[in-house]
């Protein structure tokens, strides 16, 4: 049986009042797509909903953490206006919760369920009406769920790509790194932003749809067999 993990990293351009000073002037930078992925926490909680599971994600603008990445790289220019010492909270507050939660979930997973397919899940604003679905190279797990996952999503007029991930980010390669390949399945679902800001090439609602209805159907085009102590999908 197959355990479902979704994250959203870049949920939100959320600023902290004690933070929000760096960012004066500057409004409008935090609220657009460099600050935040518009339509990701709207597609991560409606996969959460339907896979009856809880949703870990991001609860400041990228701008003042990123959560995906590690060292210097996870301050923005904003955010090394900073003292040392107040990065090291903000991480401590915000970046290592969220990291932490999602090892506990996989770990927890990996207990009960055979498998986990944990898919990252991402509105890409530079790409136009294209859904991708990535995965780490030579992972034969996820490369599998994620072509069951394309294949019963083929429709006309819809572009969606699966291919290796170019340019991991340090979160999603430490996963990789820690969990069985063979066991863990991380997918980073990307779908463009102009699927939600400007409801083409096919309206927001009937692209959600398509991606949660066809999701179950990979995983169990994969894995028709359910371990037998295993909880029913709709028990997760």
């Amino acid at each position: 049986m197959t355990a479902f993990l979704f994250s959203c990293e870049n949920a939100t351009c959320a600023v902290p009042e004690a933070y929000r000073e760096i960012f004066r002037g500057s409004e409008e930078v935090v609220a657009s797509a460099e600050g935040w992925e518009p339509g990701s926490l709207s597609l991560a909680q409606a996969f959460a909903m339907r896979f009856r599971t809880p949703l870990v994600h991001g609860d400041v603008t990228r701008l003042l953490i990123d959560f995906e990445k590690d060292g210097d790289e996870r301050w923005s220019r904003f955010s090394m206006k900073l003292p040392e010492a107040t990065r090291i909270k903000v991480a401590d507050r915000h970046e290592r919760p969220f990291r932490a939660l999602l090892r506990q979930r996989i770990a927890e997973d990996l207990r009960r369920y055979s498998r986990v397919l944990h898919v990252m899940i991402h509105a890409d604003a530079e790409t136009d009406g294209l859904v991708t679905l990535g995965t780490p190279e030579g992972a034969v797990l996820a490369e599998k769920i994620a072509a069951a996952w394309r294949a019963r999503m083929v429709a006309e007029d819809l572009d969606i790509r699966v291919a290796p991930i170019v340019a991991d980010q340090a979160l999603g390669l430490g996963l990789s790194q820690e969990f069985p390949a063979e066991q863990y399945a991380r997918i980073r679902l990307g779908v463009s932003q102009t699927f939600f800001l400007e409801g083409r090439p096919w309206r927001w609602e009937k692209l959600k749809k398509l991606l949660l209805d066809s999701l179950a159907q990979a995983a169990e085009d994969i894995h028709p067999v359910s371990d037998p102590e295993s909880p029913s999908i709709d028990q997760c």
